[in-house]
């Protein structure tokens, strides 16, 4: 999962979001330096800040950067010192992998779109996929299900036309890398590339 923080932009505050909501129905709980955010209709948790968090962690980053053990480590602390007895239970596994696509078929439902079975290393996740480039046998950039695009959107499990997917097969430009070409179509990695191995967005 992606945490976040910006000293400059907004002081010295780790953000953790554990989901979307609607900023007119956050409720805020202070436990010293750790405030729960959560929806005050349903009760669902939405995040926790940090205020103070260059006392607790060492953030060399700024923006976006990847919650770690060893940045668990002292969350956890932290929050049995406030007596905030929530569990932590991150999914801290890459969302961003290597895949293969091992297959590859028509979608009964729509002419332009792929149902693909695709090697993630430790699963193969059915996806479908609409880029008119997508082959079996090649190895792809996969946000798994729980990814957050560069663009904001939550890769979620879905129903394309009737047929169940789990996560994305990504282009370039989702992915928001540096010369993305303009044609559409999904990353085709190298040969050499390892399926399962985390991909850096």
């Amino acid at each position: 999962m992606d945490v976040f923080y910006n000293k400059q932009g907004i002081g010295d505050v780790l953000i953790i979001p554990i989901k979307e909501g609607n900023r007119d129905t956050f409720k805020q709980e202070a436990y010293g330096d750790v405030v729960k955010i959560t929806d005050s209709k349903d009760g669902s948790l939405l995040g926790y800040n940090i205020f103070n968090a260059s006392k607790y962690f060492n953030l060399d980053g700024q923006g976006k950067m990847r919650m770690t053990e060893e940045m668990l480590t002292p969350i956890k602390d932290l929050f049995t010192e406030n007596q905030l007895n929530d569990v932590l239970d991150f999914d801290l596994s890459p969302k961003f992998v290597v895949g293969y696509v091992k297959e590859k078929a028509g979608h009964e439902n729509a002419d332009k779109l792929s149902v693909c079975q695709v090697d993630v290393g430790d699963e193969t996740l059915q996806i479908v996929c609409g880029a008119p480039n997508i082959d079996q046998g090649q190895k792809v950039v996969v946000a798994k299900v729980g990814a957050v695009m560069p663009g904001g959107m939550k890769i979620k499990d879905a129903e394309l036309r009737g047929v169940p997917s789990s996560g994305m097969i990504c282009s370039a430009k989702e992915l928001n890398l540096p010369d993305a070409p303009k044609e559409k179509g999904i990353l085709v990695l190298d040969e050499d590339a390892v399926i399962g191995q985390p991909f850096e967005v």
